[in-house]
């Protein structure tokens, strides 16, 4: 058997459905971390028969070769998409194809996902495999078009399906119909490295390689920890195994030359790597190319394995996240006059927001959307006009929202009782995306709120920060700040939190857009360093304060400072 018949998306899916479900149960029921690589070594795979989605009746089996097929991954323009993409391409390289290349769709020109365009410029470029990363489960009509044109496609995704499966010859995704596998909260990004174990155990079983001689995909989770952060999934036992995995390497300073650039660039020390910093500097460095310019800059960035290219790409992403920075302040400063002016000062907000400006840029109406979310504690959407030649008529909008209101379910719900003014939609429950007719943005507003005052209630309206309650003073120490850090923290596993009233003594506004409150406090009897990144109204003298633990170094003094998530005023 040679080792391009790997290319064959039929095996692909013949033991992802076995060697996936497994793995998945066993990571979520707390196996050992530590044999997250190993875990499928010499392991048979289950023989598994899978009715083809297009032809009911018709079985693909794993004897369905052929040698050399090119092989085009589709990936979405953000982050998750770009890891995913970068594992997808590195990954089949590592197991031995040769014709693996990959296009990701224009924000602006083609939206999001597989569309019939984005199939035949797949078909142009000399496919005859299809594999959508991070994309596909909703894209019924790219699919239709792609099985025209003749490709074999397999659809990896991690997004909730619509009414109808597109007819692929493959789907895995942990969140289709049907599907138990006990881990729904995988980026795309994680679902695209089960893919390659699973492909890897195959492989292994054929012959091809031995426990010895197989490649190793472990290097990968430096990427699936990457991109399963900045896609802010839950972090379940299983995303925590593998976020912890792909840090542990970071820090020994095993990594794509990519990412060191990147951390580099966004003046970071990899060696202390932690969730935050691809939360908020790699991630955002690498969304900007998709929301600005193109995503191929990102994994590019991503899959060069020179430090000189690498260094010049991660100094072109980081000059592009300054300028969506700049883009976004205006934007944010506008959306919040907009979101602030739907209600007076002695009102409640409106149980959902909806605004939209002609001049708002499309690439960063999620990232406004997030700060009115974050400000008003209320569901919210941010709509642009549409700039892709004929689209003239739509708006693009994208939402955030908040514990206890599920946005694509809202969306759904608007649409089935106003068809016609959502053109298209899909996402979470925390995070969704549409396309309105312009005309009907009034009503899409009206529907919105509608849903949400029928499914909200005060309390969950009313903001809420849990806490630790107060910190002991001795506690406040960096080397225990340091041993928090190591940890695994983010969506659904937050760090601790701590709360107390304390003394303001001073307060300014920093940042290159002054939107950052920078203090100094009195806790307990001693001083300390604060900040509150995107506040900008003064505190009194005394408040109480709800805040984590970070360190502060500067010119080689490590000192203790809080990073503010509230106040009660």
């Amino acid at each position: 058997m040679k080792r391009n018949a790997l290319l064959i998306p039929f095996i692909i899916f013949l033991i992802i459905a076995a060697a996936l479900l497994w793995q998945l149960a066993r990571n979520a029921q707390g196996d050992d971390p530590t044999n997250l690589e190993s875990a499928l070594i010499g392991k048979p795979v289950p023989t598994f028969r899978l009715e083809s989605l297009e032809n009911p009746g018709q079985h693909y089996q794993a004897d369905v070769l052929t040698q050399g097929t090119p092989v085009c991954i589709v990936a979405d323009y953000d982050c998750d998409g770009a890891t995913a993409c970068a594992v997808g391409v590195r990954g089949l390289r590592l197991l031995g194809a040769q014709n693996v290349d990959y296009l990701v769709p224009d924000r602006v020109a083609d939206g999001y996902g597989l569309t019939a365009s984005i199939a035949r410029r797949v078909k142009e470029r000399g496919a005859d495999v299809l594999i959508t990363v991070d994309n596909g489960i909703a894209s019924v009509e790219g699919v239709a078009e792609a099985k025209a044109l003749g490709l074999q496609v397999l659809v990896t995704d991690h997004h909730l399906p619509g009414p109808a499966l597109p007819a692929a010859d493959a789907i895995v995704n942990p969140n289709q119909p049907g599907c138990t596998f006990e881990s729904k909260s995988m980026a795309g990004v994680g679902v695209m490295f089960y893919v390659l174990l699973a492909l890897r155990a195959e492989l292994r079983a054929r012959g091809v390689f031995d426990a010895a001689t197989q490649p190793k995909l472990d290097p990968l989770l430096t990427l699936v920890a990457l991109g399963t952060v900045a896609d802010v999934v839950k972090l379940d036992a299983n995303n925590r195994r593998l976020v912890a995995q792909g840090l542990r390497r970071i820090r020994a300073g095993q990594m794509p030359a990519g990412m060191a650039a990147l951390f580099h660039a966004a003046g970071r020390k990899a060696a202390a790597a932690t969730t935050f910093d691809f939360g908020f500097a790699l991630g955002p460095r690498i969304n900007a190319a998709g929301r600005l310019a193109d995503m191929t800059l990102g994994i590019e960035c991503l899959l060069t394995d020179d430090a000189s290219r690498a260094a010049e790409l991660a100094a072109t992403l980081d000059g592009i996240n300054r300028e969506r920075r700049e883009i976004e302040g205006g934007m944010r400063e506008q959306a919040m006059l907009m979101a602030e002016s739907l209600f007076d000062e002695s009102e409640e907000p409106p149980p959902a927001i909806s605004v939209f400006d002609p001049d708002f840029h499309e690439g960063v109406v999620g990232i406004v959307a997030s700060r009115i979310k974050d400000k008003l504690h209320r569901p919210t959407f941010v709509f642009a006009a549409s700039s892709a030649p004929g689209k003239e008529h739509e708006l693009k909008g994208s939402g955030r929202s908040i514990p206890g209101f599920h946005l694509r379910d809202a969306l759904d719900l608007v649409a089935k009782r106003h068809p016609g003014v959502i053109l298209k939609f899909g996402g979470h429950a925390m995070a969704a995306g549409c396309t309105v007719d312009a005309d009907a943005f009034d009503t899409f507003e009206q529907a919105f709120a509608q849903v949400a005052q029928e499914w909200l209630d005060a309390a969950t309206l009313t903001r809420k920060i849990e806490t630790d309650g107060p910190l002991a003073p001795e506690y406040c120490r960096a080397d225990i700040v340091d041993t928090l850090h190591r940890e695994v923290w983010g969506q659904g596993f937050l760090p601790p939190t701590f709360s107390e009233e304390v003394q303001v003594l001073s307060q300014r506004l920093v940042g290159e857009a002054k939107n950052h409150l920078s203090l100094k406090l009195i806790h307990q009897g001693n001083p300390v360093d604060a900040i509150w990144f995107g506040h900008t109204e003064p505190l009194p003298a005394r408040v109480l304060l709800a805040f984590r633990l970070d360190v502060n170094e500067w010119k080689g003094e490590r000192k203790v400072q809080f990073l503010v998530e509230g106040a009660q005023l």
